[in-house]
């Protein structure tokens, strides 16, 4: 029987030539990332279980990128990282995106592909939920807690029990203003928060083909707001050009075979996909932009590793020219790279950090995770109010993005752009 795209590379990565889901099998790693939120816990374990002195099993495979709590004066935050300081200098660690310094990325989720430590084909586990972001390359990626991440730090390996696949065929030209985060979303309202629990949510189809990586990204990324174990998007010429651009390692690339069995199949026609909101407080909860137009907001947050990268700001950007906000409307690049394309990107002649201006957003944030995990007091501006925001972001629970009175809405760049103008959750399409 043929296999998923997914146990491939769980195959190769055991030494098996062949797996299936339920098999628990041991797997070695190409890469373990960790932030400062994490980092500290995952370095604690490790030392624990292997000693004080012991080296990581890879120094190449390390890469540590703080970015949650790091724009901060609070202290516990601060010692974190300077945590992550002394045992990177310690281990003698090359991939270290230290805030404060010139070698700083912005959010990890970005960052890594950005740095050239996605390639198609490789195992990558992370520290946080939204590693599964990194499948838009074609890799096996998924989130893993602290203890497993300090025994992969030690060891380079991971016991694993192979998920079952779940196929979202998408088909059909994409209607303008319907994006990526659209269809994750549609996908999410269709089988819930749980309907892909501990799953490979494999997405294919011609639709997902034309989508740029930025775009692929922000569909993976979002498969755990599903259960999902992890989310893959098979490589195409665009990913090797991608990842060629910014690596010169080798790598495979797989894809599922024809017999491959998966848990089920989902089928889309693209072209009958319009812009969506998740309304408060599950991601699950998804609504028509249109049939919410009386919903009224406070604010408008464009950022976050889902979506503060070029893309999402290109497409706010198209949507903001030659109009202004009428609320509060704050703009968050996810990365250092994404922060100086807001410079240099341009919508009909204008540079996006211009068109942001004009429109009267607020001074762009600078790069990190920001109000998407809430934080210290200073990190995400609190808020003791029923404030409700319309953000890109990729989570809506109480407290989400700081006071557990306000209320959080999920939408694409478009979407949190066209309502920001209005005032109200307002379809793109509308104005």
């Amino acid at each position: 029987m043929g296999m998923t795209i997914t146990e491939k590379i769980l195959a190769k990565a055991s030494g098996k030539p062949h797996c299936s889901p339920g098999d628990n099998i041991w797997v070695s790693a190409d890469i373990l990332m960790t932030h400062d939120v994490c980092g500290p816990g995952t370095i604690g374990v490790f030392q624990r279980e292997f000693g004080k002195t012991a080296k990581v099993w890879n120094k190449e495979g390390v890469v540590i990128i703080p970015d949650h709590y790091i724009f901060t004066a609070d202290e516990k935050c601060h010692r974190n990282v300077d945590a992550l300081r002394a045992f990177v200098k310690e281990q003698g660690l090359p991939f270290f995106y230290d805030p404060g310094t010139p070698s700083y990325a912005g959010v990890c989720h970005v960052a890594l592909p950005e740095n050239g430590h996605c390639r198609p084909g490789e195992v990558l586990f992370g520290t946080d939920s939204h590693t599964c972001t990194h499948g838009a390359l074609g890799e096996f990626a998924t989130g893993i807690g602290n203890t497993d991440a300090g025994f992969v730090m030690g060891t380079g390996k991971l016991l694993i029990k192979v998920p079952a696949s779940m196929k979202f065929e998408f088909n059909g030209k994409l209607p303008k203003f319907v994006t990526a985060k659209d269809i994750i979303l549609r996908v999410i309202g269709d089988i819930g928060v749980d309907g892909a629990t501990y799953c490979a949510m494999e997405f294919s189809g011609q639709t997902i083909s034309d989508l740029d990586i930025e775009e692929r990204m922000t569909i993976c990324n979002m498969a755990i707001e599903a259960g999902g174990k992890n989310g893959i998007i098979a490589a195409d010429e665009k990913t090797v050009k991608y990842v060629k651009e910014r690596s010169s390692k080798p790598f495979t690339c797989f894809s599922s075979d024809e017999d491959a069995k998966y848990l089920s199949v989902r089928k889309y026609d693209a072209s009958k996909l319009e812009p969506v909101v998740a309304m408060p407080f599950s991601p699950d909860n998804v609504k028509t932009a249109r049939s919410m137009k009386t919903f009224k907001l406070d604010r408008s947050y464009i950022g976050s590793c889902t979506g503060g990268k070029i893309i999402d700001f290109i497409m706010a950007a198209e949507m903001l020219y030659g109009k202004k906000v009428k609320i509060p409307t704050f703009i968050v690049p996810a990365t250092v790279t994404v922060e100086k394309a807001l410079k240099t990107e341009k919508v009909n002649g204008k540079s996006l950090l211009q068109i942001f201006e004009e429109a009267g957003c607020e001074k762009p944030a600078p790069p990190s995770c920001a109000a998407c995990l809430g934080g210290p007091i200073d990190t995400y501006g609190r808020s003791n109010t029923n404030e409700i925001c319309i953000s890109t972001t990729n989570r809506n629970f109480p407290g989400r993005m700081g006071s557990k009175d306000s209320q959080t809405i999920l939408a694409s760049p478009y979407t949190a752009a066209a309502s920001a103008v209005t005032g109200y959750i307002t379809d793109p399409r509308d104005i």
